[in-house]
């Protein structure tokens, strides 16, 4: 196949689709809302489907992987947004460093965890 690939958008659930909604427009995502039980939540030119659906077997397995420039930058910027305080069941995990590079998690109120990091460079 030679297509070029532009975008790939995983769709995610929600316990509480509100909640959720707010959460992501907190995080820093644009919302696009595409029907009253799903919207596009963009980050530049990466973006992903939010539904207003849950099936807790498929929430505690959903993790995502989002890669950042910096992550200790973006570990800092996201602690300052204090999710904690206003989603008490959002967490946020301090930067860790691995062999392949660092990243620091994010896991959403309805328990989607996020990966956010950045590689080394070889």
């Amino acid at each position: 196949m030679k297509q070029n690939v532009k975008s790939i958008r995983p769709f995610i659930g929600s316990e509480n689709f509100e909640v959720s909604r707010s959460f992501y427009r907190d995080l820093g995502f644009e919302e696009i809302i595409i029907d009253p039980k799903m919207s596009l939540f963009r980050w530049n030119d990466t973006g992903f489907y939010l539904q207003d659906g849950y099936v807790k077997d498929w929430i505690d397995n959903t993790m995502v992987f989002m890669e950042v420039e910096d992550t200790d930058t973006f570990y800092a910027e996201i602690s300052a947004l204090n999710l904690r305080e206003k989603y008490k069941s959002a967490k946020v995990s301090p930067v860790q460093t691995l062999p392949w590079g660092k990243e620091c998690f994010v896991h959403d109120p309805s328990g989607v965890l996020w990966h956010f990091g950045e590689f080394f460079q070889e």
